[in-house]
Formats: structure tokens, C-alpha cells, sequence
């Protein structure tokens, strides 16, 4: 096992505290369907994976998991409210064209919505930045930025600041450290190296 696979193992444990037996999860960004898997087999979810890439899609359906290719908010908005228990952002937001309206529709089509991303602000993002000039290259990060996808990272003041102009309920939150396996209980827009939200909306 990588140690990304690792660090994204302690990330579906947290998201499974939150997810209950049998709930419709919906995830948007889902690549090849390990997280709904994960969830099919701990929670027994009825669980729907969304993905713009075909050969993620593909994996997806061998798993087991129910998958469509397709632009994100386009297939959001075919959903009626309140059509799932739970919409997940693993990794999804910072990729999104309008983060801001597509999660808007998430909270009106999933009871709760999760959202998992990386922190720009930790440490050591910053040091690199700061002595070389340079973006991280790690696991998390393993591609310069001419190989990487379109992406528009934030931190987690950032992403706190987004949900309380846009009136959005913080139900939960876990900031895990470096390692991504503990969790960071002081200074996490410092030293949290992933970061997870639980969300509802005032009308839900």
C-alpha cells in the first residue's frame, strides 16, 4: 500500500463516523469508486459515483459501484432536493469551475454534504514556498504544475470564511495532521495537512 493509499484510508474512516447504515451517498469526483466501495462494505450505503474521466468510470463498475461520466454540476442539477442523505467532495472542490454555486447544489440535493481537502496553509506548503520559491512535490502532491490538473487550492480559515458568509451550518469538522492519520488539535490552519467538514444548510 502507497503511502497516499494510507493517508486516503484514515480519510474514509472519518467519513464513515459521519455516514449512517444505509443512507444514499452520492460522490462527486469519485474516481475509481474505492471510497463508495469502502462505504458499501462498512456502512451498506446505496452509494453513486460521479466522474468526468471514462476509465475511472470503468473501474468504478467493476467494484460494484454505481458511476456516471459526466460534469459535475450538470448532473446535480437533475436531482430533486433533498435526493440523497449525504453528497461527498473528496478532493472535488479545488477542481471545480464554480465551487461556490456547485456546492449551493449539493446542499440542496444531499441532507449533509462532506468536504475533504487539502490545507494550503500547513507548514510545510508554506516553508517551500517560502525558502525555494517552489510548490511541494510529495505524494500529495507528485506532479509540477505543468502536469497537474486546472486547480484552485485554499486553507481551511479560507474554506471556514466561504460557509460563514455563505450561511452554511459547520455540523462537524476534523483536521488531521501531516501524516494524515492523527488528528491536529491546535493551530490546524497551521499544522493540518488535510481537513474534512461536515455541512448542512439553513433550510435543510
Amino acid at each position: 500500500m502507497s503511502p497516499n493509499d494510507k493517508k486516503r484510508q484514515a480519510d474514509f474512516q472519518v467519513i464513515a463516523r459521519w455516514v449512517q447504515p444505509g443512507e444514499r451517498v452520492l460522490d462527486l469526483g469519485c474516481g475509481r469508486g474505492v471510497l463508495l466501495e469502502y462505504l458499501k462494505q462498512k456502512k451498506a450505503i446505496y452509494g453513486v459515483g460521479v466522474d468526468i474521466d471514462l476509465d475511472k468510470i470503468i473501474s468504478c463498475v467493476k467494484r460494484g459501484v454505481s458511476a456516471y461520466q459526466g460534469d459535475i454540476a450538470a448532473i446535480l442539477a437533475t436531482f430533486p432536493d433533498n435526493a440523497f442523505d449525504r453528497i461527498i467532495f473528496s478532493r472535488t472542490v479545488e477542481q471545480l469551475e464554480a465551487p461556490s454555486h456547485v456546492l449551493s447544489e449539493g446542499l440542496r440535493v444531499g441532507k449533509r454534504v462532506t468536504v475533504g481537502f487539502v490545507n494550503r496553509s500547513f507548514w510545510i506548503n508554506r516553508l517551500n514556498l517560502l525558502i525555494k520559491g517552489r510548490q511541494t512535490i510529495n505524494e500529495v502532491y507528485p506532479k509540477p504544475w505543468y502536469e497537474s490538473m486546472p486547480s484552485n487550492p485554499f486553507s481551511v480559515v479560507e474554506f471556514e470564511d466561504f460557509c460563514d458568509k455563505r450561511k452554511i451550518i459547520i455540523e462537524d469538522r476534523v483536521y488531521l495532521s501531516g501524516d494524515w492519520r492523527s488528528e491536529c488539535r491546535m493551530f490546524p490552519n497551521l499544522m493540518a495537512g488535510y481537513a474534512i467538514f461536515d455541512l448542512s444548510s439553513i433550510d435543510s
